[in-house]
Parts: C-alpha cells; structure tokens; sequence
C-alpha cells in the first residue's frame, strides 16, 4: 500500500473505530452501566479509542482493533439482551456511517445532470472531477468501504468480534463454557485471517460483501 492509499484511509479507519467504540461506551451507559463513562470512554475523541498497533494492522493487513470498551455485567438489568445491544451498538454505528458516505457519493455521481438542468454546466462540470473535489470525494468513498467493512467484519460470530455477543446472547450457555469459547476464539480468528492473507482462499469473504453492498447502492460504478 503506497502513502497516498494510507493517507486516504486514515480518516475512515480513525472516524470509523472511534464511532464504533464511542457507541459501544454510549449504548452500555444508556443500560445503566457507567463504567466506560468513569473511564472516559463516552467520547468522541480518538486518542481515547485507538489502539496505534491495531490501526496498523487494518492499513497493511486488512485487519485490526480499537480498544475494547469494557462494562460490568453485575450493572446491566437483563444481561444477555443488553449485552447484545452493546454488541451491536459498534458495527451499527459503523453501518450508518457508510450509508451516509455513500449518499454523499451518490450526489457526486447525480451532480452533472443538475449542474446541466441549471445552464452552468460549462463552468462547474470540469471542477467535479478534477482536484481537491476529486481527492475528497476519494476519501468519502474510502471511508464507505472502510465502515462497511468494520461492519460486516464485526458481525463474523467469531470471538471476539461482536458477532459473537450477539450470537452467545441467544444460547443458553454456561459462563464457564463462554469464557473457554472467547479464549480460543482470538487465536483462531487470527488463524483464519492469516491463512486468508497468506494463501488467497477466501474464509472470511468481507471483501466480497463489502463489494455486493456497496453495487446495491452505487449501480453507477459498474
């Protein structure tokens, strides 16, 4: 990946793993646990959920983490559906992102035809594809695909992506036999995201699913 790719990730990456963990600390607060709050993650700010290490690996692997949001079950009502709310709360937040970057790409494409109908078309038309509006409009795509793919990556029901709260809210498991699940989870996911990387069969198609998503909602990139 060159510098110019890196510097045209950096915004959706930072804006996306920030979002995510921000509503992970806002939807557990809501359900009556503050202990994200006490620790200041109920914040908008970067520094407060990037993790350096992690935003490497999703530049130069394709993968990677913010700093987990943690919360005491002993706070929450009825533990397993707020969990599965907290859960979601992350890759939701991450959805609706893309969905607004991908409205504001969907203008850029629709913007000729009503530059056109107004008569200044001349003028106006060269300047949307050329220059700073081009180089932004990059970066507001890139930060569609990126959050699609914290999205659905998120979803996997593997330890420890929230997918996996999700899915454990709905099972009736013993805690002993969750905890063992998340323990042999991590190094499994990091397994499969190797075996991926290394010899190109897909596992975990998050590419492809990012691809179908993003051609329901922009038919116009072919």
């Amino acid at each position: 990946m060159n510098l110019q790719s890196i510097l045209y990730s950096l915004p959706g990456i930072i804006l996306g793993l920030t979002v995510h963990e921000y509503c992970h600390a806002l939807a557990a607060d809501k359900l009556g646990d503050h202990t994200a709050r006490d620790m200041g993650r109920l914040s908008l700010n970067p520094l407060m959920h990037i993790d350096p290490i992690g935003a490497l690996f999703i530049i130069f692997a394709g993968f990677g983490w913010a700093k987990p949001v943690q919360f005491n079950p002993g706070n929450l009502s009825r533990l397993r559906r707020d969990k599965a709310i907290i859960a979601a709360a992350g890759p939701l937040s991450n959805l609706v992102l893309a969905l607004v970057f991908i409205a504001i790409v969907k203008i850029w494409f629709a913007l000729p035809g009503l530059i056109t109908s107004s008569g200044s078309a001349e003028r106006i038309i060269p300047l949307i594809y050329s220059g700073p509006f081009l180089t932004f409009i990059t970066i507001i795509f890139r930060m569609a695909t990126i959050n699609l793919g914290l999205f659905v990556f998120n979803l996997f029901p593997i330890p420890p992506l929230d997918g996996s709260h999700i899915a454990f809210s709905g099972l009736n498991l013993k805690a002993e036999t969750e905890l063992l699940i998340m323990k042999i989870g991590g190094p499994l996911l990091f397994i499969i995201i190797i075996i991926q990387n290394r010899s190109g069969v897909t596992i975990l198609p998050i590419g492809k699913l990012v691809t179908a998503i993003v051609r329901i909602f922009l038919p116009e990139l072919g």
